[in-house]
């Protein structure tokens, strides 16, 4: 079973993508613009389907909301053909950051720091933020200022490759701390 909001995401797009074609504009007047970009000027939607058709085009609302709605006259399959090419460019070149997590404890030792350092080190250089954790048990709840310490050696062995989006703070039982990679 889906979730539900996963309905909602599809209707957007449903409605993102919908565009009002030749017949289904039933505007009494609609400002036209023609193939090649040049503005016709504002006439009723009937004249407007004329122009379209002697032209062997689609009548095509691109703007809705305007006052009156913007038509243009262009060749509908080829536009939507167009558009996805360019979403799918899009989707390709976008990067997605993700939040990698490191935990630490509050009697780490050197050579486990450095293990440490190292990993987040190369979560850094594919781009990604980091969230550096503690999770104190027991009588480490009294000395959460010894995790603060801790937090802040291992800051300092990233070597000025990581910034401090969230300082390291004491959240109940756990001390967080934010880190994403220095931008070139």
């Amino acid at each position: 079973m889906q979730p539900e909001f996963f309905w909602k995401i599809r209707e957007v797009r449903i409605i993102k993508d919908f565009y009002s074609v030749n017949e289904a504009i039933r505007d009494k007047e609609v400002r036209v613009i023609g193939s090649d970009g040049e503005m016709l000027g504002v006439m009723s939607s009937i004249q407007a389907q004329k122009l379209a058709n002697a032209a062997e085009l689609d009548l095509v609302k691109i703007s809705p909301n305007a006052v009156p709605p913007v038509c243009k006259i262009m060749d509908y399959s080829k536009f939507k053909y167009e558009q996805s090419k360019r979403e799918k460019e899009n989707r390709k070149n976008q990067t997605v950051v993700e939040l990698k997590e490191i935990r630490l404890s509050m009697t780490i030792d050197v050579g486990d720091i450095a293990v440490k350092t190292k990993q987040c080190l190369k979560f850094l250089e594919a781009g990604n933020k980091v969230k550096v954790s503690i999770r104190m048990k027991g009588r480490e709840n009294a000395r959460a200022y010894q995790g603060v310490k801790v937090m802040q050696d291992f800051f300092e062995g990233l070597e000025g490759k990581a910034v401090q989006d969230k300082k390291p703070s004491t959240e109940g039982r756990m001390i967080i701390m934010m880190l994403s990679p220095v931008k070139s």
